[in-house]
């Protein structure tokens, strides 16, 4: 997920100003600590947007009803092997406004986690399915786009052709490798205090 995320960066300059801003404000021009996670609102709302459009599972684990059920008006024989799409969920228009676009924002209003209880927002499943490694994938995820955020400026290369499109397997991947050049940001004393 770390080459999702820095490709929505690099893709939206904006997003990656607002980024840099609160890292400047929140961490200073010290090197990022996990006490600073919590406070990096932006950075989760840019993780959970990239969440939504590039969902690491695309169909969930599968389930099996132990009883005949109706679900949307559908009956669900008793025994039948059940996908979730989390994919067209979370890119449905009943759902999201503008799903194709690339918006943080709408992670900053309301109370927005990876626990499956939001059926607008499942990237890790929900119930007993879901993945046991979402807290420990979360905080690392976060502690190492900020790190890579604060200590680097990254462009992409001038003759690089720069694409966003995933190929659609079990696990959702990009269907070119992300290049992108970094440059020190933060100062050498800083980085070696």
């Amino acid at each position: 997920m770390v080459e999702w995320v820095m490709a929505e960066i690099l893709n939206n300059p904006g997003v990656k100003t607002k980024i840099h801003e609160e890292l400047t404000e929140v961490v200073g021009m010290d090197i990022v600590e996990e006490s600073h996670l919590p406070k990096l609102k932006y950075l989760d709302a840019v993780v959970k947007e990239t969440f939504r459009v590039h969902p690491p599972l695309p169909l969930l684990i599968q389930r099996s009803p132990d009883k005949t059920c109706m679900v949307g008006g559908y009956t669900i024989p008793k025994g039948s092997i059940v996908y979730i799409n989390a994919w067209a969920i979370q890119h449905d228009p009943k759902n999201w406004t503008n799903p194709l676009e690339f918006k943080p924002e709408r992670f900053l209003n309301g109370k927005w986690d990876y626990s499956g209880t939001n059926m607008k927002f499942l990237p890790f499943g929900s119930g007993r399915r879901i993945c046991p490694g979402v807290p420990l994938g979360e905080k690392m995820l976060m502690y190492i786009l900020a790190s890579l955020l604060h200590s680097f400026e990254w462009i992409l290369p001038k003759d690089e052709e720069f694409e966003l499109s995933d190929e659609f397997g079990f696990v959702t991947k990009k269907t070119k490798p992300l290049v992108a050049i970094p440059f020190q940001r933060l100062s050498d004393a800083t980085l070696y205090e």
